[in-house]
């Protein structure tokens, strides 16, 4: 087995979760509406698979088989998120997202790991926290 701390040939570059949701249009358009994503694609037709993007980051969607449920990870896990994204200021964003009618289920808020981050809900239940780090900023206690 390779050792991991040996640098590799292949940069790994970015993750794209894929969340199970009963209708994949619906989970794209609300991401597309209130999220401000855009669409990537719908697959087959009827859409089982739908992929929604936002600058260089990806969400997919996986129609669930019939009777199959959403399942959060807040569902497992008290506190758990499903994605984590990283973003260059997020009090501009928490303003887009609050004015498109976003479930915000925590604002923005520094934590103890020195990450100023919040925590939105789509309509799904999916938790997606959008963070920064804050770590250098001599100011980062203030934004709290």
């Amino acid at each position: 087995m390779a050792d991991p701390q040996n640098k590799s040939a292949v940069e790994c570059r970015m993750i794209s979760p894929q969340f199970v949701v009963p209708d994949v249009v619906s989970a794209a358009e609300y991401y597309r509406d209130v999220l401000g994503f855009r669409i990537r694609g719908y697959f087959l037709d009827p859409p089982i698979y739908a992929i929604v993007a936002r600058d260089s980051v990806e969400i997919h969607f996986g129609k669930a088989d019939i009777g199959g449920a959403c399942s959060p990870n807040i569902q497992r896990r008290e506190g758990s998120i499903d994605a984590y994204i990283w973003v260059s200021d997020l009090d501009p964003l928490y303003a887009e997202l609050k004015e498109r009618g976003a479930k915000i289920v925590e604002p923005p808020t520094t934590q103890v790991y020195k990450c100023y981050e919040m925590i939105v809900e789509d309509g799904f239940s999916f938790r997606l926290a959008f963070g920064m780090d804050v770590s250098s900023r001599p100011d980062s206690s203030a934004r709290s």
